[in-house]
């Protein structure tokens, strides 16, 4: 044993000696009990990793070991979710092909993971983009598509301008890209969806079920968006048409006194008076500039625009006007909702700006007695008054005079509804059916073909996978078809069906349906008959420990679940969830250079969220750069603001283990770290006092 603590040699040494002896690989055949522990495997979509990454990764592999130590067999599998936007983003900003760019990067992730002393089983590595792997994540798409799962539909879509791509909503992050942060616009193609919302009331129990942090369960309950209320028909005068609604307030029917629909909705071109249509038709293209969250914004003016038609109010009668209104979205409930301005503070506010009647429906002791007195809607509160139906009313009087303003008299309402055939009881998701088309070249090819006399026709599984082509020119055409609509040879085929000419499928698969199932292939990565054996799902799985980011909250866990709960359906698994356990790691800040906006400016964003008053100077904008200007803020380390550190570096110059004792003393897992390269340093000069004692203890003890 020499007097120096020469980290380089004995972590290289002992990386090797791990490699060649096969230390890490998980034994299928093992009488040992099992824990199968994963970390959310990354995309390789930048030159490196940061010690950001190590935030996630070192921990994790710390509790490998413990628990190889407590008697353990243990997996622990790496891989690259290696197709998707990402992937492809990077590629064209290198103006590379990622069919060669995406293994080299990989080669990288594996060299550092290797040097940070991570303990994987690398005998089963995977990659999406492999067609050996991809050819069964498209067998899983013509498994939903058998079971009523997949469906391709003509919708107003969440469209990137810069990915030039569709986006699902999940990947639309306050009105902006998930990817690139530009503003998402909306634009109507084809697309195909998977029907997730057939799974809402599941996904939501569920989650009681799961050891989760409690912040993502609220993520996942708040996105599926369970309500109990009615539906409720509004028929439309001098019309064949009705609008039917959605409310969870249907005990307020009696203040209805106008109806909003929304910009998207298919019947406002029918609804529309003549003299109306050029103000009607200038709002609605007025309106496709805006985003959701621009529209939803309670700040934003309540602007909206007369059809000339009127509905028929169906408890007292009553014909109320219909308008169009950007605050409504075609994308919740049914697109229309009836207007209560006495009890909603957004109809109050539109109601007041366009001279529309306000009704009280509950009213308070201390309270307005009118709506022409009220200054701000009453959502809660009072006793409901009094009301006499028109003669054009389908319901009779009003039987709630006195009725507290409370969930039993919701009840009460929608059951007085039903009896006299008005309204239904029903449950709605905020969810929506999970948007799967990608018009991007790198991605699984679609399994399906259109044909003049079949429709849409499944590729036998026999055919699978259905190769994605290689391509010299792959970026985005920015028409809305996908790259793969200019090959013929790729397109051209023969329907599987009656074999007459058709054309194939052209859009490719978002890169999280890869990801939705990854995580059963590293039980039986090499199999070709199957995507993994029935015996071996049975014996790994579902995953003991998983740990990643919480900002894939309602994306990949999401979906996940949902595949994972198809697949139980279909008998092929024995579990309905694939993480029972969860952790989410924190983020690494660095101290990070900026300046003050312009005028002209936007604030810069901390991945997603907003930083006041501060622009992120990168440090090719720094040379030149006034000092006294700079201004340091502690933001998530990220190769977009240019503030990232190597592992690597940090291995150099103390060590790998420095690096991981850092990684793991500096802060608990799901916390922040604030990356100070003195606190590597510290850890190293902790190794080197281990390293002296133990030398004298082995002395002492000859």
């Amino acid at each position: 044993m020499t007097d120096r603590y020469e980290f380089s040699d004995i972590e290289a040494r002992w990386q090797a000696h791990w490699e060649a002896q096969g230390t890490f690989r998980a034994d299928d055949h093992s009488s040992r009990p099992r824990d199968y522990v994963l970390e959310m495997f990354p995309y390789p979509s930048g030159a490196g990793l940061s010690v950001g990454h190590c935030k996630n990764y070192a921990p994790t592999d710390a509790y490998c070991r413990f628990r190889r130590m407590k008697g353990y067999e243990v997996l622990h599998p790496m891989g690259w979710d290696a197709f998707g936007q990402p992937a492809e983003n990077e590629a064209i900003k290198r103006r590379r092909h990622p069919r060669e760019m995406v293994p080299e990067y990989a080669a990288n992730y594996r060299r550092t993971l290797k040097r940070i002393g991570c303990s994987y089983d690398w005998s089963r590595e995977i990659n999406s983009s492999d067609p050996e792997y991809y050819r069964w994540t498209q067998w899983f798409f013509l498994l939903l598509h058998r079971r009523g799962l997949a469906y391709r539909a003509m919708a107003p879509i969440n469209w990137c301008p810069q990915c030039r791509t569709g986006l699902a909503n999940e990947e639309v992050k306050e009105g902006r890209c998930w990817r690139c942060d530009a503003h998402v616009e909306k634009r109507p193609l084809p697309q195909w969806y998977f029907r997730i919302t057939a799974y809402a009331e599941r996904l939501l129990a569920d989650l009681d079920t799961l050891d989760w942090p409690e912040g993502i369960k609220l993520q996942q309950r708040e996105w599926i968006g369970r309500s109990e209320g009615a539906e409720v028909d509004f028929s439309v005068i001098g019309s064949v048409h009705t609008l039917q609604v959605f409310t969870t307030r249907p005990d307020t029917l009696w203040g209805a006194t106008f109806m909003v629909i929304a910009p998207e909705h298919p019947l406002v071109a029918e609804l529309t008076a003549p003299n109306q249509r050029d103000a009607v038709e200038k709002y609605v293209r007025h309106a496709q500039t805006s985003t959701d969250t621009e529209r939803l914004s309670v700040e934003r003016a309540k602007t909206g625009v007369f059809l000339g038609s009127y509905a028929r109010n169906p408890v007292n009668g009553a014909a109320i006007p219909i308008w169009i209104a950007d605050y409504v979205l075609m994308g919740y409930g049914t697109g229309a909702i009836m207007a209560v301005p006495a009890h909603d503070q957004r109809d109050f506010e539109f109601a007041k700006l366009h001279d529309l009647p306000v009704e009280l429906v509950y009213r308070r002791a201390d309270g307005p007695s009118r709506g022409s007195e009220m200054t701000e809607a009453l959502p809660d509160g009072g006793a409901m008054l009094d009301f006499t139906p028109g003669p054009e009313a389908r319901t009779p009087k009003c039987p709630f005079a006195g009725a507290p303003n409370a969930p039993e008299t919701v009840q009460r309402v929608i059951s007085f509804l039903e009896e006299h055939g008005v309204g239904a009881r029903r449950v709605h998701y905020r969810m929506k059916d999970w948007l799967i088309s990608r018009q991007r070249y790198w991605g699984a090819p679609i399994p399906i073909v259109h044909c003049a006399t079949c429709g849409e026709t499944p590729v036998p599984e026999t055919d699978l996978p259905v190769l994605l082509p290689d391509v010299e020119r792959y970026e985005p055409s920015g028409t809305g078809e996908s790259p793969l609509a200019t090959l013929p040879d790729f397109v051209r085929t023969r329907c599987p069906a009656c074999g007459g000419e058709a054309l194939r499928e052209t859009d490719t698969m978002g890169g999280f349906a890869c990801s939705s199932w990854y995580f059963l292939r590293f039980a039986d990565p090499n199999n070709s008959a199957t995507f993994a054996d029935r015996s071996l799902i049975d014996a790994w799985l579902p995953v003991g420990m998983y740990t990643g980011g919480a900002e894939h909250a309602v994306m990949h866990l999401l979906y996940a679940r949902f595949w994972t709960k198809v697949m139980y359906d279909e008998g092929l698994i024995g579990f309905t969830e694939p993480f029972p356990r969860l952790r989410s790691q924190g983020t690494v800040l660095a101290w990070t250079p900026g300046r003050p906006p312009r005028a002209d400016e936007a604030t810069d964003t901390n991945d997603g969220d907003s930083i006041v008053d501060w622009i992120v100077l990168r440090p090719e904008d720094l040379a030149g750069f006034p000092a006294d200007q700079i201004i340091h803020r502690w933001v998530r380390m990220s190769k977009s603001k240019g503030n990232v550190v190597s592992p690597e570096s940090m291995i150099e110059r103390y060590g790998a283990d420095s690096l991981r004792i850092h990684i793991m003393f500096a802060a608990p897992f799901a916390s922040n770290i604030e990356w100070k390269e003195g606190g590597v340093e510290g850890a190293q000069r902790f190794l080197i006092r281990a390293w002296r004692w133990m030398q004298a203890a082995l002395l002492r003890i000859g």
